[in-house]
């Protein structure tokens, strides 16, 4: 029988990762209304929890403040001074945060952790002894961990502007209104990783034709300055570098769930389109979507890839190409990308 009444939840990094935990946490918040829940993440992620659950608060630490076994005892002991919790659970399972479930161990609190199955996902990244089964998908991984404390997450998540709607006015200095008939298309052509990205010389050519198609508008996603100024050299007309406009977390995202469909890689942004209930199309090279992170209720028809026996060959895409060349992308036409596109 549940007891529990304030449950420490972690998840530190990455942004995407944060987005795939994101609804798991709403709706245990959601159908545990007499439970207060703390989600422990880094500052940029924090933002993302926007429309909360009035039980659920975010606590967004720099983590190189709290650095070493002292530093980590330094956190849990303020964390357990201001928010006294009576379990933790860790959806991150790192050196960090096992350290974390320990001081917790040692102060008799419970504690459960995300099984990765990491034995799984070496097996599915094998050069010789491949086994290219799907394993458990990430967000159900996620929901393990709160069953095990007791918690249901029944599967009700929408959208993150599910309960309130999206307004324009962020990103209107940027676009007009859509009118009734535009299709947005949304593309985010970078990943953190070599191995995920798509030729950014072949991914102009589809934006170039999708920008020449009538009442078509498309959206350019990125960060950083490189990313920034590869778009800026897209630009046309209806073609839109959000990523030049610095409209902020929140108003990206209120502009993501103004889209019609999502282009991304396998990056954060298939998950964040996810969050605000928008069809993405992803293109997959050196990672697979067998490795659970593919996007939320994504269909396996929106999903581009090339077979081949090579891959996966990284879970992450950050290992260099044995053959060089990265087959895995550039085996992916132009054509074969807007064929997926309306």
């Amino acid at each position: 029988m549940r007891s529990h009444r304030r449950v420490l939840a972690v998840r530190f990094s990455a942004l995407g990762d944060v987005a795939m935990a994101l609804p798991v946490i709403y709706e245990a918040c959601r159908a545990n209304p007499d439970v207060e829940f703390l989600f422990l993440t880094r500052p940029l992620p924090a933002r993302l929890f926007i429309n909360k659950p009035e039980n659920l608060r975010v606590l967004a630490v720099n983590t190189s403040e709290y650095s070493g076994l002292s530093g980590l005892r330094k956190l849990f002991k303020e964390i357990r001074r201001d928010f006294p919790f009576d379990v933790m659970l860790d959806l991150h399972d790192v050196l960090r945060t096992r350290v974390l479930r320990a001081l917790c161990r040692l102060s008799g609190i419970p504690s459960f952790h995300i099984d990765k199955d990491r034995r799984g996902r070496k097996r599915l990244t094998s050069h010789k002894r491949k086994m290219l089964t799907p394993l458990t998908p990430t967000v159900s991984r996620y929901r393990n961990v709160f069953s095990k404390a007791g918690f249901e997450t029944p599967e009700t998540f929408k959208s993150i502007f599910a309960e309130t709607g999206a307004s324009p006015e962020g990103y209107a200095h940027l676009s007009s209104t859509k009118k009734e008939g535009d299709t947005w298309i949304g593309i985010a052509p970078f990943a953190a990783h070599k191995g995920k990205i798509y030729p950014p010389e072949r991914m102009r050519e589809v934006v170039s034709a999708l920008s020449a198609r009538p009442g078509h508008k498309i959206f350019l996603f990125g960060g950083g300055p490189d990313e920034t100024r590869i778009l800026s050299e897209w630009e046309a007309p209806n073609v839109y570098n959000v990523a030049a406009a610095r409209l902020g977390l929140e108003n990206e995202l209120a502009l993501i769930s103004a889209l019609d469909v999502m282009l991304s890689m396998d990056s954060a942004n298939m998950h964040l389109a996810g969050l605000c209930g928008v069809r993405t199309i992803s293109i997959w090279g050196a990672t697979h979507p067998y490795a659970g992170f593919a996007g939320r209720s994504q269909s396996p028809a929106d999903i581009i890839q090339t077979d081949l026996p090579c891959r996966p060959c990284s879970i992450f895409g950050n290992k260099p190409c044995r053959l060089g060349d990265y087959p895995c992308l550039n085996s992916i036409s132009p054509e074969t990308i807007l064929s997926h596109l309306p």
